[in-house]
């Protein structure tokens, strides 16, 4: 028996009359009527499989959806291939390939079940239907969030970095080979085609299956360097890492980072140009410029333009970057370490891609940390830096030179100086411990600005209490009542906002009787002031009747 029979059942005269074909892919130098010999379509028969209609198109070949009908009966993908590929290297490396895809067991990767010649010549690869729609067209149909973008993508991190470990690289990564079904309520993501791109695109003897009559295969929009790089044969686990970028980067966007016009009216040359040597703009700036458009990609998000913007323009946009590096070792260099910045996004954690910098650390920590600590830090930073913003805007109180002076000293040699790792109290930096240096240091601060104390203990109170700490928060709520009523007065809005603050400390303490006493006055007072629709009425009606309960 021929060899080459081993290939999948593959008939080796079929084998043979593809290879026969000339490189070029001249529809003249073809034999007559090859061509009508691969129209493959729907009701055609392809070894066990029936064509029933297509699902895509891409670059290497057409996705069909077929019903297997034998040894089991069930709905396929049947990807087949174009012709020109080199179907008997194609096949048989793609036999290797189906032992180290059989090893892949993940709930996020479609199956690859089988492969072969279709009458026509042409190879065929047999996957997994998945009865889903590209990830990205699912985010706007479902108008995701940017924080529910981010959970989706983590599952399709999984799947490829369990592919990594099994030494699968996929090398095709986009939207339209991550597939997300809904099963139930829950999005299930799928990645496709695993394998079915290494098998095409590994090097042959003497001919490169990067180019096809002229053409670069593969999607450019999502093409790592290396791969747009024709010489290049160095292709590693990091090029699915830029893809992953790329993917990304249109998930948080709604666009992609390089113009589809712009990327290819240059030609190929161009293209891999590009690709290889012009750094992206940043997913905000690209926003910034999609116009019209840009309103419906922020809707699609749940936001506003404006916020959406602005929300991209900080950390958001540093992950995709990263991944999308020109050089493979400025990425990261897993895809557990991009999925771990994601993580630490979403977690107010520092990212391994912004920078390590000691003013970036303390803002992190200030925003994991409530709102005292954050209003204190930002305060600070901008003193230190010579402006002159101070707390005091916020009461709109003005706060003379030597104010700001104690202001800068209490700020740079207390809260700054807490929010060290190495500070000299030893220790790990926690919120309870900057809590308590800034309690500590407040003392004999602001004898000159007692609005400016109040506004800190109060914020200091909401803080203690969010930490589980009700007897420190209701030490600083009444200091900070005590010196708004003298003051402002017993009436006065921050009075009562502090009293409010103070009852909800004593009803989460399981100090009822205490809370009750500070509620009806206080419901009372928001009631002649705000009247009885009013939100912050209606909150203290329903602290009021749990406390009753």
């Amino acid at each position: 028996m021929d060899e080459r029979s081993s290939v999948f059942g593959a008939d080796p005269e079929q084998i043979d009359r593809l290879l026969a074909w000339p490189k070029s892919g001249d529809a003249e130098e073809t034999p007559a009527g090859a061509l009508e010999q691969f129209a493959e379509g729907p009701g055609a028969q392809i070894g066990r499989y029936r064509l029933v209609r297509p699902l895509g198109e891409g670059g290497m070949g057409v996705v069909y959806l077929a019903e297997q009908q034998e040894p089991v009966r069930r709905q396929v993908a049947l990807k087949i291939l174009k012709p020109g590929m080199d179907s008997k290297r194609v096949l048989a490396r793609f036999e290797v390939e189906q032992q180290a895809l059989a090893l892949m067991e993940h709930p996020h990767i479609a199956r690859v079940y089988d492969a072969g010649l279709a009458p026509s010549g042409r190879p065929y690869f047999v996957m997994e239907h998945v009865k889903g729609v590209p990830i990205t067209e699912h985010c706007d149909q479902h108008r995701l969030t940017i924080e529910q973008r981010l959970h989706l993508f983590l599952y399709v991190c999984q799947a490829v970095q369990h592919a990594h470990q099994k030494g699968i690289i996929h090398r095709d990564l986009k939207p339209l080979n991550i597939l997300v079904a809904m099963e139930g309520e829950e999005a299930i993501p799928k990645v496709i085609d695993f394998g079915v791109a290494r098998a095409i695109s590994m090097p042959l003897a003497g001919r490169t299956l990067y180019t096809e009559q002229g053409q670069l295969i593969g999607t450019p929009e999502y093409m790592s360097p290396e791969q747009a790089d024709i010489g290049n044969q160095d292709i590693d686990t990091r090029t699915d890492i830029y893809s992953l970028g790329v993917v990304l980067y249109e998930l948080l966007a709604g666009v992609l980072p390089f113009e589809f016009e712009t990327l290819r009216e240059g030609g190929l040359e161009q293209l891999r140009r590009t690709i290889r040597e012009q750094d992206p703009k940043t997913p905000s700036t690209r926003l910034a410029g999609l116009g019209e458009k840009a309103p419906e990609v922020a809707l699609n998000r749940r936001t506003d333009v404006r916020t959406l913007a602005k929300d991209l323009h900080r950390e958001t946009e540093w992950i995709p970057l990263k991944a999308m590096r020109k050089e493979r070792q400025q990425r990261y260099q897993t895809v557990g370490e991009l999925a771990q910045d994601i993580r630490n996004y979403l977690g107010g954690i520092p990212l391994t891609a912004g920078p390590l910098s000691t003013l970036y650390r303390l803002k992190k920590l200030a925003k994991r940390h409530g709102t005292l600590v954050t209003t204190i830090l930002v305060a600070g930073l901008t003193v230190a830096i010579g402006s002159g913003v101070s707390l005091t805007m916020y009461v709109r109180a003005k706060v003379q030179s030597e104010q700001s002076r104690a202001v800068s000293s209490f700020l740079n040699d207390t809260v700054l100086q807490a929010l060290t790792p190495h500070w000299e109290q030893g220790g790990e930096v926690t919120a309870l411990s900057v809590l308590n240096a800034v309690a500590t240091g407040l003392e004999g601060r602001f004898h000159d600005a007692p609005l400016m104390e109040a506004e800190i203990r109060h914020r200091l109170g909401r803080t203690y209490e969010g930490n589980g700490q009700y007897d420190a928060a209701v030490e600083h709520l009444q200091r900070a009542i005590e010196i708004r009523s003298r003051e402002l007065g017993n009436h006065h809005p921050l009075t009562m906002e502090s009293v409010h603050r103070l009852a909800v400390t004593f009803y989460g303490a399981d100090r009822l009787s205490e809370a009750g006493l500070l509620f009806p006055d206080l419901l009372a007072e928001y009631i002649r002031r705000y009247g009885e629709e009013d939100p912050r009425t209606i909150s203290v009606k329903r602290w009021l009747s749990w406390t009753y309960i």
